[in-house]
């Protein structure tokens, strides 16, 4: 995933609703209750720069009494708001539910930021003792009819009230949320909503909960070097050192990373061993103690009962009411325009990659685990492309500097420098403060990009602190990765897909940094999902920029920037296997728009024979080329925040090829266009629609053409 939805969870004060249950008003503290608070690091601000948390104090002990106190503290405020005796004005109620909640979103935001980044049994435990008690407090927050009652007097008059548009539509973003958390049910349907809102909180937790079992269950453990063959003398190591690691002494371990398709196939030389590894990844969830399929099939089937008690006749339609594709007619439409030509393209894939297996004596129909292997075969052919000589010019470190951290001071002014003094929560885990240009301070960034046991897979952005005017704050922001790390003493090299996603999340977490807005609510990534992907995927595009690309693409040890002749082979090999990359991505995207598409009256539903169904029903049941995820390890669809949603990769993607293109006609890399760019997207959050933003930077709505070019779809 892209981007951590915790962001969307626990954005300033009321928009951590998503969080917390409710409880009652709390009585002075005793005295050893006090001594707890004044020992614990999360009930205060932080005092190093911008409230980053202090990590070198912060334990697991102390999120228990930070969380259950902060609810405590947020409720008693919240009902205050709610019962005050004074007429509803924008600042007794918008502006107190947004600076309340104070230790709430400070607990919360490093809590849920730990859970993912770096996890272990005591973290998960309370992680899920807290999960109802979350969804309880968000219940008593959007339930309560005296302070619904005060929000809609507000949304009414919004108008007349001599606001500024900004504070026009914090209201009307208030309204919305609150309408379609169930303000306006009965007292019987608020209660029925209740259950299913806690049901389906535990069930998410433990889907979380055994999808990251799960991912140490499967490793396969690999007996003999000798099955091996493909992989360099480095990877190599790698697997013995993480056999060793998990007690499989003389052995090598094979982890398996949250998709389908697995990165190690594409060198893997033994047939059967990248059959079993494929296996490992496809099938996960199905069966055993962490099976995660009646999940999946329960979880679809109580948000259908959700929607149809809020009015909508599926969770599809109630999740895409407030985005911009409205409609799951919308998306079934962008996509239906597009199949013919990615099939297409797909099966002469297919074909070629058929004929490679026939021409290297392989006596067999290309299946899954075929796939990436003899790809790299028919690029090779293709393009004369040589991933080993490629390998040297993608050196970790340098990606980040030269290449990443060059492309915002190019476009935006920005620079990173080192904050070694700043603690951090894990040793692989750097700091960094950005400046502006004028050499003012603009926020803090931690880099965590190596994958280990305790992270769930996945890349992803998130905040620690979201950036607010109306509170003072500065952002501070985390980027995280899975990128396999080098043994040590040894550089670590990044694939240029790896490459693209380093550039992706800072994408995000620029969204974050930039941001300027008043109100926490309205903060940074705070957007609408079809959006949120936009300016992310727009930032991978500057990983092929040539002046960007003579930057960092450099070989480790000489410096010598890559061939002109090899660079240029990889740019061309990029349009290859795209109808792979686009029909596997669509293929998730449709079957989890499906499970959301089912009605109230539903039955459970067998998980292997829906997702068939759904393939064949739009036409991608292509068995070499499987869902990106199945349902049983998606985790943005089941315990993510994007169910009904994953289609907003490529909706957004529509607006980042549209909007890079524009840019190219504009000098490309440069700061006038950048700072048009970071002020009219960037900086505004969601104090403005989000075609309006896209329009004050493009002039124009987005167009498909330029998506189909990216994509080599033309």
């Amino acid at each position: 995933m892209k981007l951590n939805l915790i962001a969307f969870a626990v954005v300033g004060a009321l928009s951590t609703t998503v969080l917390l249950s409710g409880c009652q008003t709390s009585n002075a503290p005793t005295q050893a209750a006090a001594g707890m608070e004044a020992q614990n690091p999360l009930m205060q601000a932080s005092t190093l720069q911008y409230q980053a948390p202090d990590f070198s104090q912060i334990k697991d002990e102390h999120f228990e009494h930070a969380l259950e106190q902060g609810i405590e503290e947020h409720h008693a405020q919240v009902l205050a708001i709610a019962d005050n005796k004074e007429p509803a004005t924008f600042a007794n109620t918008i502006v107190a539910l947004e600076t309340s909640g104070e230790l709430l979103t400070r607990a919360s935001k490093v809590f849920y930021n730990l859970t993912g980044s770096n996890s272990n049994p005591a973290l998960r435990k309370l992680q899920g003792e807290m999960a109802p008690k979350m969804a309880a407090h968000s219940d008593n927050i959007h339930l309560n009819g005296k302070l619904f009652a005060r929000i809609d007097s507000l949304y009414q008059r919004r108008n007349t009230l001599g606001l500024t548009a900004e504070e026009v539509r914090l209201i009307e973003i208030y309204h919305q949320r609150f309408v379609m958390a169930g303000a306006k049910l009965t007292e019987a349907q608020k209660a029925e909503i209740r259950l299913l809102n806690e049901e389906q909180s535990k069930l998410t937790n433990e889907f979380g909960q055994r999808l990251l079992r799960l991912t140490k269950e499967i490793a396969v453990v690999v007996d003999s070097v000798d099955e091996l063959k493909g992989l360099s003398e480095s990877e190599i190591r790698a697997a013995k050192a993480d056999a060793k690691a998990a007690g499989h002494e003389g052995k090598y371990l094979i982890n398996i990373t949250n998709t389908t398709r697995q990165p190690i196939l594409a060198k893997l030389e033994n047939r059967e061993l990248r059959q079993q590894v494929w296996q490992a990844s496809s099938n996960r969830g199905m069966s055993g103690d962490n099976e995660t399929a009646s999940l999946v099939a329960r979880l679809a089937q109580l948000r259908a009962e959700r929607a149809k008690l809020l009015g909508y006749d599926s969770w599809a339609d109630y999740r895409l009411t407030p985005q911009m594709a409205k409609t799951p007619e919308a998306v079934y439409q962008m996509f239906g325009s597009m199949v013919p030509a990615v099939v297409a393209n797909t099966q002469k894939e297919a074909d070629d990659i058929q004929a490679m297996i026939d021409k290297t004596g392989g006596d067999f129909t290309l299946a899954p685990w075929d796939w990436a292997f003899y790809a790299e075969k028919v690029r090779k052919d293709k393009f004369d492309l040589d991933s080993a000589a490629i390998k040297p010019y993608f050196e970790f470190e340098r990606v980040l500097k030269d290449g990443v951290f060059f492309t915002l001071e190019r476009l935006y002014g920005v620079t990173l420098k080192p904050r070694p003094d700043l603690p951090v929560y894990h040793e692989d885990v750097k700091a960094y403060e950005m400046f502006d240009a004028d050499g003012s301070s603009m926020a803090i960034f931690y880099a965590d990009y190596f994958a280990r046991e305790g992270k769930r897979g996945g890349a992803w952005m998130s905040s620690f602190v979201t950036q607010s005017k109306l509170l003072n704050q500065k952002p501070v922001v985390v980027n995280v990765m899975n990128i396999k790390k080098a043994p040590e003493g040894e550089p670590t090299f990044v694939s240029y897909d790896e490459v693209t996603t380093m550039f992706h999340e800072m994408g995000h977490g620029t969204h974050g940094m930039f941001s300027k807005v008043t109100y926490p609510s309205l903060s940074g990534t705070a957007v609408s999902r079809d959006f949120v992907e936009f300016p992310s995927t727009f930032e991978e595009d500057w990983a092929a920029h040539p002046e960007v690309l003579a930057n960092y693409a450099k070989h480790y040890e000489t410096g010598e920037v890559i061939p002109d002749d090899l660079l240029q082979k990889l740019l061309k090999s990029r349009s290859f296997n795209q109808g792979f990359d686009t029909l596997e991505y669509m293929a998730a995207a449709l079957v989890d728009l499906e499970w959301h598409s089912l009605s109230a009256d539903a039955p459970l539903q067998d998980v292997a024979e829906f997702e068939a169904k759904a393939l064949k029903k739009h036409g991608i049941n292509i068995a070499a080329v499987p869902p990106r995820y199945k349902s049983t390890y998606f985790a943005h669809a089941f315990p993510g925040g994007y169910s009904a949603s994953y289609y907003a990769y490529m909706w957004s993607e529509i607006l980042a090829a549209d909007a890079f293109a524009y840019v190219q006609t504009q000098g490309g890399l440069n700061r006038e266009i950048g700072m048009k760019y970071r002020k009219t997207i960037r900086e505004v959050g969601n104090s403005v629609p989000p075609m309006e933003a896209y329009k004050a930077f493009r002039g124009q709505a987005p167009t498909t053409e330029a998506l189909l070019k990216r994509r080599g779809l033309n």
